[in-house]
């Protein structure tokens, strides 16, 4: 188990079993996402989830300590309570619509993601809500 500056636990992440490292998620996820896989999860040895549905413009970024956790979502506290974006499709085959508050951009979230990666937290800037 790796420790960021803060001292915080970070274990490694994986994706289907293969490391990820935060250099190279951003360029990994936007390959995913230009072949069409749009829903994503990244795994810790620690048992944490972190999860990314975007639809090509908006994605959203889901983290979660352990199975079973509703866990946290990053928002984007700007945009329009009542726009709605669709496409976020999933692997199972299911498309889902999120309001745009509960997504965010999909540069915004892969910085989150490479933040995550890196140090095993929300980047002090972003915005998330708790779910739990």
């Amino acid at each position: 188990m790796l420790r960021s500056a803060g001292a915080v636990p970070v274990s490694p992440w994986t994706l289907d079993g293969r490391p990820v490292v935060a250099d190279e998620v951003g360029e990994l996820l936007r390959g995913r996402i230009a072949a069409g896989a749009l829903e994503t999860w990244l795994a810790s040895d620690g048992g944490r989830s972190l999860a990314v549905v975007g639809n090509g413009e908006r994605a959203m970024v889901l983290l979660l300590e352990h199975e079973g956790d509703p866990g946290e979502h990053a928002v984007d506290p700007g945009a329009d309570p009542d726009d709605w974006s669709d496409g976020f499709e999933l692997a199972n085959g299911q498309s889902d619509e999120y309001p745009d508050v509960d997504t965010v951009p999909v540069d915004e979230a892969l910085r989150i993601v490479e933040h995550v990666v890196r140090l095993g937290s929300w980047p002090p800037d972003a915005q998330w809500v708790v779910d739990r």
